[in-house]
Parts: C-alpha cells; sequence; structure tokens
C-alpha cells in the first residue's frame, strides 16, 4: 500500500498570525501555505447563532458536578418538559430511536439512521457536537445531509417568540442545549418524519434529550460505559451506568453495544428487568462481526465485514451479511454497525419494514465526518502538505485512543506516525498518552491548541499537555526529546528539528500553540527520511479535527 510520496523540498519558512476577526491562520511551507481556519456559520444564521451565544454553553464552560445524575443536583428536565408544551410538544408527534452510551453514540446513530434512510424512510437525526456548522447536528428527510441554513433561519423566527417567553419564564436557566434540542424535534415534526434517532448529550436521565416517552420510544440504545464526565456523572463507572440507563423506557427494548464489565452490565439489564424492557446485546451468543480484510476505495481504505446476528434470548432477530463494505474503519466502527444492525433488527421485529439489503446499503453509505477519517491526496495538497497521508479522528478518552491506535496498526502496521494531539482540560491526559505511548512507535507527538466550542476556557495548554505526555513516557519507560529541555530548546526555536540526530531512536514530544505551526513541524518530521512512509495524525478531540475540516471546506 503507498502511503506517503516524496515530497517536492521547500526551503522558505514564513508565518502570519491571524488577525482578531480573520478566519484563517496561514503558514507557508516552502512555495506552498498552510491554511487553518475556525469554522463559521452562513450569514444568513448570525441572528440565530448570535442567539445561541447569549445562553448558557456546559459544551464551552464545562458541565458542573453531578449535573448529569438524576438528583438534586442533576439539570432539571422539568424545565425541557415545560419548553416543549409551549412548542405543542412536537417530540409527540414522531416515534424515536434513544441512544446514549460513553462512545460510539454518533457513529452508531449514523450507521442507524442511514440503514432507515435506505429502506425510503423519512428520518430526524440529531447529534452533537459539530464539526465545522451547527446544522450537521440535525439532518431531516430522505438524504443524508445537514439541515438547510435556510430551513434552520425560518425555524428559529418562527419559534422564537415561544423560545423568549420560555427563557422569562425560566429566568434565563434555558440552555444552549436545550434549544437546539427543542429545535430539532421541532424540526421533525414540522417535516413529518416517520421515524428519528436521537442521541443523548450527557448521560441520559437527566439530558434534555431524555424527554420521549414510553409510547413515542421505538427502542433505546447504550453503547458502551467509560470514565468520561467522571464529576458530573456521580463519579464512578456505577453512577455513569445508572446516568445512562435513564433511557430505558417500560416495555421497550434496549439493545446493548459492549463490551461491558459484568457488574455494569447487570446493572443495565437490572433497570431493562424493572422497566419490563426486553435486552439484545451485540455480545450475546449468535452474534458476532468479523473483518476479512483492507482495501483502497475513491483513495480511502475500507474494510471488508461480515455481520451475522441469530439472537434468541430476548428477541427473535436474524440476519447474515457477508462482505459488507465499511468507509468507517477499525473495530471499534464495526461493532457501532453491527449494535446498529441490532437496533434495525429491533424495529423490524416490530413491524417496521426494513429489508436485509437496505441494512447493507445503509452500513456501506455511512460515513462520518472525524472519525476514523483519511484525508485524500488532493486535500493535503490543498493543506500545503503534498504527499502526506493525513488521518483526522476525535478520539479524546482512553477508550478511543486505544480504538484509533488499533485502527492505524491495523491499516498501516509498519508506518512511521507523527501525532498532533490537541485536547479540552477536562480529559485524562495521562490515560490518553499512555495508550498511544505503549501502543504503536511515534516518531514524534506535536501537542499544541485548539479552541473548544468556540471558546478558550476549555483549552488545554500545550505546554502542560506535553508534560502529560513526558509524564505518561517516563512511567512507561519510554525515552523522548522535548523542547522543554534546554538543550534543546534553541534547536526547537530555530526549527532545526529535521536534523536531529538524536531523534533517530527517540520520540520527539513538542508544545506549540500554533496549530498551523504543529502541522508544519508534524510533517517535516515525516519527510526526514526518504523512502520511509509515515501518516500524520490529528487528534485528541472533535475540536481540532474541526480546525482541519473547516480550513478544507474554505479552500474548496
Amino acid at each position: 500500500m503507498k502511503i506517503l510520496k516524496r515530497a517536492t523540498q521547500y526551503t522558505t519558512t514564513t508565518f502570519y498570525s491571524p488577525t482578531s476577526r480573520g478566519y484563517f491562520k496561514k503558514i507557508s511551507i516552502g512555495s506552498k501555505s498552510c491554511f487553518f481556519s475556525t469554522s463559521s456559520e452562513e450569514p444568513e444564521l448570525m441572528h440565530f447563532m448570535n442567539y445561541l451565544d447569549s445562553l448558557k454553553n456546559f459544551e464551552k464552560s464545562g458541565v458542573p458536578k453531578g449535573a448529569g445524575t438524576d438528583s438534586d443536583d442533576g439539570f432539571d428536565l422539568g424545565r425541557m418538559n415545560r419548553l416543549m408544551d409551549r412548542l405543542g410538544n412536537p417530540h409527540s408527534k414522531f416515534k424515536a430511536v434513544h441512544i446514549a452510551g460513553t462512545k460510539g453514540k454518533g457513529s452508531t446513530a449514523a450507521f442507524l439512521s442511514s440503514i432507515l434512510r435506505a429502506e425510503g424512510y423519512s428520518v430526524g437525526c440529531y447529534t452533537s457536537p459539530h464539526i465545522k456548522t451547527i446544522r450537521e447536528r440535525m439532518q431531516v428527510g430522505r438524504l443524508n445531509r445537514p439541515v438547510s441554513a435556510k430551513a434552520l433561519n425560518c425555524l428559529f423566527h418562527k419559534i422564537k417568540g415561544v423560545l423568549d417567553e420560555a427563557i422569562g419564564l425560566e429566568n434565563g436557566c434555558i440552555t444552549h442545549f436545550e434549544v437546539l434540542t427543542a429545535m430539532a424535534f421541532a424540526l421533525f415534526a414540522q417535516n413529518h418524519v416517520d421515524i428519528a434517532v436521537i442521541e443523548a448529550g450527557l448521560g441520559g436521565a437527566r439530558d434534555a434529550t431524555n424527554i420521549i416517552s414510553s409510547s413515542g420510544l421505538a427502542a433505546s440504545v447504550i453503547t458502551n460505559i467509560g470514565e468520561e464526565h467522571t464529576a458530573a456523572l456521580g463519579g464512578s463507572l456505577e453512577t455513569i451506568a445508572m446516568a445512562k440507563s435513564g433511557i430505558i423506557k417500560y416495555g421497550r427494548p434496549l439493545v446493548l453495544g459492549g463490551p461491558f464489565l459484568p457488574h455494569i452490565e447487570r446493572i443495565l439489564r437490572d433497570e431493562a428487568s424493572l422497566m419490563c424492557s426486553q435486552v439484545v446485546s451485540a455480545y450475546d451468543a449468535g452474534i458476532s462481526a468479523t473483518i476479512n480484510g483492507l482495501s483502497m476505495f475513491n483513495d480511502r481504505p475500507c474494510q471488508s465485514c461480515d455481520i451475522i446476528v441469530q439472537a434468541e434470548r430476548d428477541l427473535n432477530l436474524s440476519i447474515e451479511l457477508l462482505d459488507v463494505k465499511l468507509c468507517m474503519i477499525g473495530n471499534h466502527q464495526l461493532h457501532n454497525a453491527l449494535t446498529a444492525t441490532c437496533a434495525a433488527l429491533c424495529l423490524r421485529d416490530q413491524g417496521w419494514k426494513i429489508s436485509d439489503g437496505s441494512v447493507r446499503a445503509g452500513l456501506e453509505k455511512t460515513c462520518l465526518v472525524g472519525r476514523t477519517q483519511f484525508l485524500t491526496s488532493k486535500q493535503a495538497e490543498l493543506l500545503g502538505l503534498p504527499g502526506a497521508t493525513i488521518l483526522v479522528d476525535g478520539a479524546h478518552t482512553k477508550e478511543s485512543a486505544k480504538a484509533l491506535v488499533d485502527t492505524i496498526q491495523m491499516t498501516f502496521p509498519h508506518s512511521r506516525l507523527a501525532l498532533v494531539v490537541a485536547m479540552a482540560i477536562d480529559k485524562d491526559h495521562l490515560a490518553f498518552a499512555k495508550e498511544f505511548l505503549s501502543g504503536s512507535k511515534l516518531d514524534a507527538v506535536i501537542l499544541t491548541e485548539a479552541d473548544v466550542a468556540g471558546g478558550k476556557a476549555r483549552v488545554t495548554p500545550a505546554s502542560l499537555l506535553r508534560d502529560r505526555w513526558s509524564q505518561a513516557s517516563e512511567e512507561l519507560g519510554i525515552i523522548t526529546v522535548h523542547n522543554g529541555m534546554a538543550e534543546y530548546r534553541e534547536m526547537f526555536d530555530n526549527q532545526l528539528i529535521t536534523s536531529l540526530t538524536v531523534l533517530e531512536h527517540k520520540t520527539l514530544l513538542a508544545a506549540s500553540k500554533s496549530f498551523a505551526l504543529s502541522m508544519k513541524m508534524a510533517y517535516q518530521i515525516l519527510r526526514r527520511v526518504e523512502n520511509q512512509p509515515g501518516v500524520l495524525v490529528v487528534t485528541g478531540s472533535l475540536h481540532i479535527v474541526s480546525s482541519v475540516l473547516a480550513s478544507l471546506h474554505e479552500l474548496s
């Protein structure tokens, strides 16, 4: 597999700082320019975006302790119910599949929505966060497209009076996410969708999406349970599981993704038993998914998979799909596809018309930006990084880091690697670093910064990230060189990293506040050794991925 072409040599290096109002950071790499932009919305949505910016946004500020628990500290779900009542309860006008879990929610939602669209259903899909535009959070109809700016703007102005009244009556406590959720439900009702696929934002029990009643729920899905937003969800895996189990509704089937620790799965199954909900798990006997191999398709890798479901425990579900070609690669994405398949079969068991062919077609058509996404050679060149193989992935937890490492090893088992990493302040930086350092040989890790939800309150300083990676390497016994070391600082400052012979058998750690400079540094390091292909991986958050993809959107 050809990975990295020999790049033309450039010698000129020029840097430009962004203006306070500009969208671009520009960095010249020789005669090429490398652009990185912040995502921007259409002018048509300016009033709507300003309105949202005036509301409390926990994605930007961080979630308070206990906010996602079903307790006195939890979000006020009554406030959301009152808002929906003022809007005419649009969420009661369609059936929904509700998806919660620590990781894989968005991918599972994308797979399931694609399956339903392939069958011809009009589908509403609500997910978060977004990558390039807030419109991505809402899809409606039979096409895999974000809601149009015109439709979103018209809906906003139609219900703005109700929103204003509700905000006043709730003493200004209605949040950014609550307004977006209400608008998504109103949009789906307005467009008479056949079914909606709804991703929970945080936890489940007190999440704004958890206003769906038993009569409106077709099925609930819990993808997995991991340590993320731990303080907001009660402080332990057990409390996280209890919070997410809050989406289970009386008499409605539950699909479990997994794998779960035995006592965590017991918590979920016990809650389902209390709610008289039948359960199917992607790890039940008779259910399997395997990867047969990899191939290239449209300049990107895809994986051939077999998916077999013969479930008889609570529900009788059956399908056999051989040689399914998934554009979403990695074992974790195959498992998300299997979980979505189980959910689709639950719907078929309830009388929804879903053919085996539609399941296959839906899985194969699914592509989600920012999740194990390989840029094309043309996109790399647009970024001013000609010949580079670039992988962008929004991994930001220990579990997602491991999944990404496994995917890289499966796809490029012998390639040299350089990472560009930016993370939010409330993530487990040490555990994230250890997964990469112990799982693969890294030429370099460039730690940088990217705004989180358009703000800097949750941004981790690049120097702090470097210190965490340095600590992780020491604890693992891995030798690194970094630009905090006095003996190498001058070389880093003068950008002589490509001539550092000391790097031959060590991993380079470097911190740079400039994302554009970080990309250039990683690119140059991979070019140090001719005829040895390498992969440049951008990861740590969906926000750093957004910086890359928004740039491509502007440049193309």
